[in-house]
């Protein structure tokens, strides 16, 4: 079989050769692929091995090949020569997308990958507590099934999209995802926290949330000033009986929730612990920098 040399864009007829190579790729076709969202700030991106970590665990699970430019040492000096080019002074998400490389249909061609990274600028510097917390409820339309892909950031990412755009559509702050059994697992882009009498409890990976990077950092920072953490099931009547909720992801931080429904919630466990992960940051900034300048 041959590819025709022309086709159609939004009702056009368009060559070939005229359009992007990403239309071609198996990201774009199929979302055959993995992502990792990160922040840059204090000159490094914090949770950096963690992030690797994750992403190499990804690649495996989906059956691509790991390349020398996605090890940890290669992608640190890749950032950080791409961060010398950008000539702005504030904090910059980045998105990592990994795909399969070569076209094909559902049987690929090669389990090599190809990826790229982009970066927006944020507002805001480092990982302190919003002053204003969110508004959430639940997104009942579509569920999110537990599997050996679930923990991941995969590039189908049907129920987070409906999730967001429902939120949006009502005002909410965030909405947040249910598995089939009706547990609450996470929101439609972080992890989900309750506290209650000052313990933490979280959804378990079993249960399809992702294995966040924050949500990893948040439980050891936790453990390490003596508060306890527990996976649990959660669901509608754990959020009412709660003292706090908050969600985690490694680009925005902590979020602390104000509300859901008619239950309004306090931050005091929320602001200690964005407050020990921002002076665990700027440590971990302040040591790379008497590596890289020694006395």
């Amino acid at each position: 079989m041959a590819k025709l040399d022309t086709l159609l864009v939004d009702g056009q007829t368009t060559k070939s050769t005229d359009l992007p190579g990403a239309f071609a790729n198996r990201a774009f076709l199929l979302a055959d692929g993995t992502f990792e969202s990160m922040r840059f700030t204090s000159g490094h991106v914090p949770f950096l091995s963690l992030h690797v970590q994750r992403l190499h665990a990804a690649l495996d699970a989906h059956g691509m090949n790991i390349p020398h430019s996605l090890q940890l040492d290669a992608l640190q000096t890749a950032i950080q020569r791409w961060y010398e080019k950008w000539k702005v002074h504030s904090d910059v998400r980045i998105r990592l997308t990994a795909f399969r490389r070569g076209e094909g249909a559902y049987a690929p061609e090669t389990d090599d990958v190809s990826w790229v990274a982009t970066g927006t600028t944020m507002t805001d510097q480092g990982f302190e507590l919003p002053s204003k917390g969110l508004d959430v409820d639940i997104y009942q339309d579509l569920v999110k099934h537990p599997g050996p892909l679930s923990k991941f950031k995969n590039l189908a990412s049907t129920v987070y999209i409906q999730a967001a755009r429902h939120a949006a559509q009502r005002g909410w702050g965030d909405a947040l995802v249910l598995n089939p059994d009706q547990r609450i697992i996470e929101s439609s882009r972080s992890n989900l926290f309750v506290v209650s009498n000052g313990v933490l409890y979280t959804p378990s990976l079993e249960d399809g949330c992702v294995g966040g990077i924050m949500r990893s950092v948040l439980i050891r920072t936790a453990m390490k000033h003596g508060v306890k953490v527990y996976e649990a099931a959660l669901n509608p009547q754990t959020l009412l009986q709660a003292d706090e909720l908050f969600l985690t992801n490694a680009v925005r931080g902590i979020e602390w929730v104000s509300s859901y429904k008619t239950k309004r919630y306090f931050h005091v466990m929320a602001e200690k612990l964005a407050g020990w992960i921002q002076e665990g940051v700027e440590a971990e900034a302040s040591e790379s920098e008497d590596q890289v300048n020694p006395t």
